[in-house]
Order: C-alpha cells, then structure tokens, then sequence
C-alpha cells in the first residue's frame, strides 16, 4: 500500500523518455536569416521539460539583453519551450541562452542564433551567465552523497538486526539513528538547493520563497518530500521495535521495514535516470532493486563490523566467551548468505543498467559515462574480492558452530563424577564410597568419557579470535573500499548517460548550425631562426553545405600580426573526387577573408592552405575539415 502510494504519487505524469533532453529543433533555426522580426523564439526537445522563471536569455546586436515574457510550453506540449519578443527587432544577429530540466531532474542548457534582416558586421562573445555555480553544485554534490551514504547505512543496519539477528543489537542502535538523522538532514539541504541548482545560481536563492515554492511542486522536489515522509514512518518504527523486543513482531516487523525500505529507495529512482529513456517500469524496479541491495550488502558489512567489535569486547570482559562465539558464528554464517544473495541482485541489475544508460560498448572508452562506469566496475571487482577473502574466514568461524557439538565443560564432567546413587544399608555395614576408603566405581552415567568420544573438539585451526580478527579487517577494507563506489555512483548518477548523448547527437536540429570551425595552420616564415615558424588560423563558418564565409589571419614567429603576398586555400573533397575549389581570399588589409565560397556536399573535406612568404618562397599545409549537412 505504502509502495504503491509512493509510486503513483512521484511517477504521476512520467512518460517514456531519453534521460537528460536533448534539442530537437528551434524556430527560428539556429544560424538563420529571417527577414521579419519573429514573435516567439520556440524550442523542442526529445522529452518532456520543467521551465524556470530564466528559461531563455536573450541578447541583442548590441550586446544588451533584451525584454522577453515569460517561457510557457508551446501548445501545451511538455516537450516544448517558448518565450516571446518584442514587436519591434534591430536588424542584427540575436544570441538565444537557455536552460531547462530534463524529466531526470538534471538541468540542461545552451545557446543558439538568429539574425533579422543581415547579420551583425562584427560579433564578439557574449556572457550568457554560469551553466552552474561553483558553490552550489559543490553542496549539492555534498549532500546528494550523504544521502546515498546514509540511505545504505539506514537499510543495511536494519536489515541486519533483522535478518542476522544478533543477540546484542546495541552496537547498531546509535549509528542507526545517527544514519536516520543524516539522510534528514540531507534530504533537506537538497530540497532547499533544488532551486538554484536548477537556476545554475548561488546558494543564497535556496531561502526565496518562490523558488522554493516553484521546487515543491516539481516532481523532484515532490520525491524528496516524500523522502521525508518515509523516513518519519521509518523512525515511527524504529521506537516502536525498541519498546516490543518479543520475537513474535518480527515477522510483522520484517514486513514493514521492508516495505518502508523499497519506498524509499523509490524516492531515488523516481528522481534520476531510472525515470527517463527506455523501459521506463523496468528500469525503476531494476534501480529500486540496485539500491536495496546495495544498502543490505554495503550497510551490513558496517553492522557486522561493529558486531564483531562488540563481540570481541565483550568475549574478553567476561566468561561469556562461548555464548558469545557461537551467538557470532550464526551471524556471519546468516549474514553471509544473505550478501551473496545481495551480490547476486547487484550483479543483474548492474550489467542492465549498464546496457542501458551506455548503449554500446565503444561508449565505455569514447564517453565520461563509459569511464566512470569503468572505475566503478574496477572498485566493485576489489569489493567482490575482499569479499571473498572474508568469506574464508566467516567459514572458520561458522564451522565450530554448525559441525562441532556443544557437551558440557570439564568441571561439571567432573562434579557428576562426585555423584553417587545412594543404596540403603543395613545397620551396622561398612561405608560406601570414598569414605570407606575403598577406590570408587562410578555409575555408567557419570563416568568419564573416552579420548575422542563426547569430549570437545579443539576448535578448527583459524577458528576463534584470531578468525574474527581477520574478518574484522577484510571488512573494513570492504566498508572503505564500498565508500569509494558511493562516491563514484553519487557522480556517476549526475552524468549524462552515453545512450542520450548519442541520441542527443543524432537528434540535433535539423535546421541547426554547427559551431563555426577555427584551424590553425602552421607554415615555415623562410628565416634561418630556429623559431622562423608561424600560424595561420582560418575561421570557417558554418562549416556546413552551401555558402561558407572564411577568415585567415596571419601571425608571425613573433606570434604578431604579419604581412604576406598571398593566401591561398582550396577545398577538395577525395571521396567524391570533387575539388579543388579555390576560396578566393581577398587581402582586407591585416587579415584574408571571402563570404562566398560554395561547398555542395557534405563530408570529411581536404583544406589544403598556402601561403606565399616571398616572391619565391611558399608553403602548402593541409588539413582535414567536416563540412556539415
């Protein structure tokens, strides 16, 4: 019940989607000459988009940002973004900025252009703002670990004293609660951060109270907020098993937390890639599951650890060494199905959601996605492989326990030897027994067992304390080495998936620029120095079919401006066996340029430069340039 409220309260409205959006198209296109100032700047993505209150940024020939009204959904399509403009636009080239949330909850953004009339004669960089601020994201990074860190702790601790059930649950009692009050605390430093993060402003704007109120209605902001509602039903629970220690509730107990726990991982699931992209429903029961398992494998290797602390202390503070051993004997073997079955969970889960957010296998090595799922991959290896070596000795300790059986100590042996079946005598008779002087014949029931028959076995060699020492050690190799793979997922879940960046490339705009294209070229100068070698860096824009527009300036080796007789490039493109094509750069006094060469096809194009140092001297460079559809 409490799962299915979760669900449909944080997925309500979620459709199909490729994590993290990617830009479908603008209108107007970017890099387009419109004759008539447009009306509305309109953008479409490849899934659905949350809109802030500075989705778009516009700025003018001038530089100056221009009065726009507010960004609305186009024709109520989620998957839209449009803003109006004044009636009234110069002639000039226009810069769009913008920003959006992907239906993953991650922020999105960039830029395109536009021009009414004509282009701007001359252009510069204009300061859009900060994709995202420094201090921000830094905390939100913070805390979005603490949480991963505390949630797995909260999980494992409790399905620790539940699942293993160890005698003395005291040692787990206060980092319990201190895990409950760090995923608090957590949780609401990322809904106070929710909205700057978005925004890509300062901290500060965490305390306005529309942002704060535009988060609450989010669905990333709705998902923390139903964090916090399961945790107050997690620590509702958590008293109530501290007052009712009969072990007829754990069934009822078992029952609760494990529901309580699967809503709560679903408060992640619900808010990060697992939401969006393909086989939406699997994904989000594959991620659920992922983190359950996590929290039980991972968190419950701190329990056992604090465990064997505990039971260490307490075997050498009293004479309860051998109720203590065998009481952590079925722990660690408990324990130690219960994480290969974790293990076992991770290992399916995690190679679908690899095959999920890489798409093939050359974006393992060609994205930041494919490498951070490769360090991951290295740090789970070393974690399988302390594991394993725990495993060995959680053996040892387990053997005594399930192969050797328990007989009473020497001393009550020798005590039930002291005891006679009294017989009734005649008055007058002899003593019986040790009194009388006579060797004693103990009773077949009370009499001294035979070497290797009944008597208690040596413990197995490793078996022990110095086998529960052991273990403590590999385990907390195993907790460190589990911090490190947090902290790897933690940047691995704000990264943008592989299979969307491919997406996002294929699904570029169709009417969209490339970037323009800037070579530098080298050439000899014809000195005798050593440095007697100079650049040319050749602009092409927008490197894509049909008129192109170059620019060539020439430095020398003094890296200054230089004069040369001439500048000549030529395109040719060899799989076509089109070409050359001469630019017919004209010398604008410091600089070569041309606004009409014409390339027809698009493809892997020959740019072959030459430069001309003297009346005698030249020299030819070429290099590869992409030319665009």
């Amino acid at each position: 019940m409490l799962l299915g409220t979760v669900l449909v309260l944080l997925l309500a409205g979620a459709t199909p989607a490729s994590a993290h959006a990617a830009l479908r198209g603008t209108d107007p296109d970017d890099g387009s000459v419109v004759k008539r100032a447009p009306r509305h700047v309109t953008l479409t993505f490849t899934e659905s988009v949350g809109l802030l209150d500075d989705s778009f940024r516009v700025f003018g020939p001038d530089q100056r940002r221009v009065h726009t009204g507010e960004a609305t959904h186009a024709d109520g399509r989620s998957d839209t973004a449009r803003v109006g403009l004044p009636r009234k636009l110069a002639q000039g080239t226009y810069t769009v900025a913008w920003r959006v949330v992907s239906a993953d909850s991650h922020p999105v953004s960039g830029a395109f252009s536009f021009s009414v009339g004509k282009r701007s004669a001359t252009t510069s960089p204009i300061d859009t703002g900060p994709t995202e601020d420094p201090l921000t994201g830094g905390l939100n990074d913070a805390a979005r670990y603490l949480a991963y860190l505390a949630g797995a702790l909260l999980v494992g601790l409790a399905a620790f004293a539940l699942l293993c059930r160890p005698a003395d649950t005291s040692a787990l009692r206060r980092p319990l609660v201190a895990a409950w009050w760090t995923l608090v605390g957590s949780t609401v430093v990322l809904l106070l951060l929710r909205a700057p993060y978005e925004a890509g402003t300062g901290p500060a704007a965490a305390f306005d109270a529309a942002a704060l109120e535009r988060t609450l209605t989010g669905r990333p902001g709705q998902a923390l907020l139903a964090r916090l509602a399961v945790l107050l039903l997690t620590a509702a629970l958590l008293v109530w098993l501290s007052r009712r220690r009969d072990a007829g509730r754990r069934p009822l107990a078992l029952a609760a937390g494990t529901a309580l726990a699967a809503a709560l991982a679903l408060t992640w699931a619900a808010a990060e890639h697992a939401s969006a992209g393909i086989q939406v429903p699997l994904a989000m029961t594959s991620s659920v599951l992922h983190l359950l398992a996590t929290g039980v494998w991972l968190g419950g290797l701190v329990a056992l650890l604090l465990t064997l602390r505990r039971s260490s202390r307490d075997g050498l503070a009293d004479d309860r060494a051998d109720g203590v051993a065998d009481d952590m004997a079925a722990v660690v073997s408990r324990f130690s199905r219960i994480a290969f079955a974790a293990v076992t969970v991770l290992a399916v889960t995690g190679v679908y959601q690899s095959w999920r957010g890489l798409g093939s296998l050359s974006a393992l090595s060609g994205t930041s996605y494919g490498r951070l799922l490769l360090a991951k991959l290295a740090g789970v290896i070393v974690l399988l492989l302390a594991a394993r070596y725990s495993r060995r000795w959680t053996a040892r300790i387990a053997a005594p326990a399930t192969s050797v059986p328990r007989v009473a100590p020497a001393t009550t042996v020798s005590r039930a030897a002291a005891v006679h079946k009294r017989v009734p005598q005649p008055v007058g008779a002899p003593a019986e027994g040790p009194d009388a002087g006579e060797p004693e014949t103990p009773d077949k029931g009370t009499e001294e067992p035979p070497a290797g028959e009944g008597a208690q076995e040596p413990p197995a060699p490793g078996a022990g304390p110095d086998a529960r020492r052991l273990l403590r050690r590999s385990v907390l190799v195993e907790v460190a080495v589990a911090a490190v793979v947090l902290m790897i997922t933690t940047v691995l879940t704000g990264t943008l998936p592989a299979r969307a960046q491919a997406e996002a490339a294929r699904q570029a705009p169709a009417g969209a620029l490339p970037p323009t294209t800037l070579v530098t070229v080298p050439y000899d100068t014809g000195t005798a120095s050593v440095s007697g070698r100079g650049t040319v860096q050749v602009t092409l824009d927008p490197a894509r079919v049909g008129e192109n527009g170059i620019q060539a300036v020439v430095a020398g080796s003094d890296k200054g401006l230089t004069v040369v007789p001439e500048v000549r490039i030529t395109f040719t493109l060899p799989s076509r066996k089109v070409g050359p094509i001469d630019a017919e750069l004209v010398d604008r006094g410091g600089y070569w340029s041309t606004n009409s060469v014409n390339l027809p096809l698009a493809g892997n194009w020959t740019m072959k430069t030459t430069v001309r140092v003297s009346d005698l001297d030249q020299v030819s460079v070429e290099r590869r340039v992409r030319i665009a559809p």
